[in-house]
């Protein structure tokens, strides 16, 4: 998580330092006419709880009993769910005042979100899945026990797919992040999966994360060269303004920023809208036009500035560019199983067999190199390389659009 950029939570509640306030919340229910006790089990009464259903949208009536779990003769409706559950033999157990046991999976959550945000806070989240029954449930008890608990804004993150299969270890298409983030930079990671709106489905590949490694290196390079030609000069000689064009271009860019954001976190239009300023940011760095535009370096300051903060709100602000890039080419190095001593060697060999006039010979080389994933580049100075999409995926992408 730290690798990813993600904040760390405030507090990790464990259920089993939580029991004293789960017991209490169940005894409110029991004492407020929402649950019944059944040989040391404790019940919800779906049935006493008119608005059971409103998140997902479904009726008690359409739900179909004995799908998800066996059904328990016991219960006054089959979409009644424990509060308690009497001890097993072997399982861990608290003793409670309907004998010993543990808590129902739902119950935990209620209590420990109203020990830390009370019955009433902005957002809860989970996957889709969550919705029916857990999600669901949790409502009703947590009203069960205050009427004004409410919670303003439920977000469902979608499933992630690979090649468009659902993942999971039954069709061994199944990894960790750890096992990602050892071939693919995290934040690569990360930007691939602001690429797709939270609610929708990510179908993960090795396609779209080496898209997302070319796309974070592009945006990255760009504003580290953007930095580097503000270091050349000093910031207090630097004018207060800056063209109309530029205004207008950073004043578009953070409107769709902030729209996009509100609407529902829509960070896919943000991701695409960067394409822009950046691209305006390499005209004024590299083309003979962009070169000679009146207050140039202000305007690079000010739109380094804008795509520093956007990209800071996103989490995809590294410490140093410098430092980021150099990652990102040591991941790209890992993936193509070569070493930068190895890479140099070829563009050695490359320069040499260009100054031989064997072009094919340079040809084949930098072809062989691009198979892989490593783009040379040309340039009066000589020649360097950078990560890049490798030939193989580039083809698979184009028979993909």
């Amino acid at each position: 998580m730290v690798y990813l950029h993600c904040l760390p939570p405030s507090v990790e509640p464990r259920v089993s330092d939580h029991m004293p306030q789960i017991l209490d919340m169940i005894k409110q229910i029991i004492e407020n006419g929402y649950a019944y006790i059944v040989d040391g089990d404790v019940y919800f009464s779906v049935e006493k709880f008119p608005d059971y259903g409103r998140l997902s949208g479904r009726k008690l009536e359409d739900n179909r009993a004995g799908e998800r779990v066996a059904v328990d003769s016991r219960k006054k409706h089959p979409a009644d769910f424990a509060l308690w559950k009497t001890a097993k033999e072997g399982e861990p157990f608290w003793d409670s005042p309907w004998g010993p046991g543990r808590p129902g999976w739902h119950i935990e959550c209620s209590a420990m979100s109203a020990a830390y945000l009370g019955y009433s806070f902005d957002i809860h989240g989970g996957g889709m899945d969550l919705v029916f029954p857990h999600h669901e449930n949790e409502i009703a008890q947590s009203c069960a026990v205050c009427n004004h608990s409410n919670i303003s804004y439920w977000i469902h993150n979608g499933f992630v797919t690979v090649d468009s299969e659902k993942m999971s270890k039954s069709l061994g298409n199944f990894f960790t992040i750890r096992q990602v983030i050892d071939l693919y930079h995290p934040l690569a990671l990360r930007l691939f999966l602001l690429g797709t709106h939270y609610q929708s489905p990510i179908n993960y590949s090795d396609v779209q994360l080496e898209s997302a490694s070319d796309r974070i290196f592009y945006i990255y390079q760009t504003l580290h060269d953007c930095e580097s030609a503000l270091s050349q000069h000093d910031v207090v000689t630097l004018k207060d303004t800056i063209p109309p064009d530029t205004v207008n271009s950073i004043n578009n860019f953070y409107n769709v920023f902030v729209t996009s954001m509100s609407d529902d976190l829509h960070t896919p239009v943000v991701l695409a809208a960067l394409s822009d300023p950046l691209k305006t940011i390499n005209d004024l760095l590299h083309t003979r036009k962009g070169k000679k535009q009146e207050l140039r370096i202000e305007s690079l300051a000010a739109f380094g500035k804008i795509l520093g903060n956007v990209l800071s709100t996103l989490g995809l602000m590294p410490e140093s560019y410098f430092e980021i890039l150099q990652q990102l080419r040591d991941k790209a190095l890992k993936r193509a199983k070569l070493t930068e001593d190895q890479v140099l060697q070829k563009i050695d060999e490359r320069t040499a067999a260009r100054k031989n006039k064997e072009y094919e010979r340079s040809d084949i080389i930098r072809k062989d190199l691009a198979a892989v994933g490593i783009a040379l580049m040309d340039s009066p100075d000589g020649t360097t390389w950078r990560p890049a999409v490798p030939l193989a995926i580039q083809e698979q992408q184009l028979s993909i659009t």
